[in-house]
């Protein structure tokens, strides 16, 4: 495992389960939201969001979480040596994200996303949420199901227990 994609709708546990991974093959560890996102939940030009995605993927070693901007997606899984597919029910997404929006609200967020402060707006994350699982999830599953018949590693997490026993391993 030199190059670890995870990637899934927000919500579902990826950027806990890469920095762990990270931490165990020790390799770095890139969340893409902090290359999407300027404070104020503002989002970078593509310009930046692209140089500072080809920059990692250059690296010969990393484990990345995050979407990004969906045209970045088949490059990092092509550049990727193994993916991890983290695709539960959307309200099992909506669920974790509530509770993580509780947590930043109440102080106890270790790791917020993208390193911000201050946290998105709850309706705006919802809809995001749901037009990524409308819209770009069948995308990905179809990419990644392209890299699966190349011969590429896949590991598919559909509910938190299969996410807690990949983690346990």
């Amino acid at each position: 495992m030199k190059r670890v994609a995870v990637i899934g709708n927000a919500g579902g546990g990826k950027s806990t389960l890469a920095r762990r991974l990270a931490d165990k093959l020790g390799q770095p560890y890139h969340e893409i939201d902090a290359l999407l996102w300027a404070p104020g939940w503002i989002l970078q030009s593509e310009e930046v969001f692209e140089a500072a995605h080809q920059k990692i993927l250059a690296e010969e070693r990393w484990v990345i979480d995050g979407l990004g901007r969906l045209d970045s997606i088949e490059a990092r899984l092509r550049r990727a040596t193994d993916i991890v597919l983290v695709d539960m029910p959307l309200w099992r997404h909506f669920s974790f994200a509530a509770k993580r929006q509780l947590a930043w609200a109440t102080g106890k967020l270790s790791h917020p996303p993208a390193g911000l402060s201050e946290m998105p707006d709850m309706d705006a994350l919802f809809e995001t949420m749901w037009l990524v699982d409308k819209d770009w999830m069948p995308k990905i599953r179809i990419m990644v199901a392209a890299e699966e018949a190349e011969g590429k590693p896949v590991t598919k997490l559909g509910s938190p227990s299969e996410l807690d026993e990949y983690q346990a391993d």
